[in-house]
């Protein structure tokens, strides 16, 4: 079963470099320009990993994961925060919030798809 990604991102020049690299190692990819379509497609998808920003137009990243962890088939989904703030309160706040790991901007694509590697092994197998 081809794994997907749900990227949570208003940046479009990221969001796309992002999705292109994605889509072609095999992963279907979704996209949600801000928190509350990103909580409602994380809800409709169920994707294997979720890619969030913290600044988004809406709600912040920490809210976005905060509620799509409400959700018991998502409790487990890594969530993987993406984002330019640094400091060591945001890391920790998404982690508090329920991120699995934080990369930082700008990043390597390389590190995104090796997060989503290893925090998806083993996480879904073909029925």
């Amino acid at each position: 079963m081809t794994k997907s990604v749900l990227i949570i991102d208003d940046e479009p020049k990221i969001t796309a470099a992002l999705m292109i690299r994605l889509e072609s190692m095999g992963y279907t990819v979704y996209h949600a320009i801000n928190g509350l379509a990103g909580v409602e497609a994380a809800a409709l998808h169920e994707p294997d990993a979720i890619i969030l920003d913290i600044r988004l137009p809406d709600i912040d990243g920490y809210e976005t994961c905060t509620r799509i962890r409400r959700f018991n088939r998502l409790a487990d989904t890594p969530i993987i925060f993406l984002s330019a703030n640094v400091q060591d309160e945001a890391i920790v706040q998404a982690s508090n919030a329920g991120g699995s790991m934080f990369i930082s901007k700008p990043y390597e694509a390389s590190s995104i798809q090796r997060a989503i590697e290893d925090l998806t092994e083993g996480r879904r197998t073909a029925a």
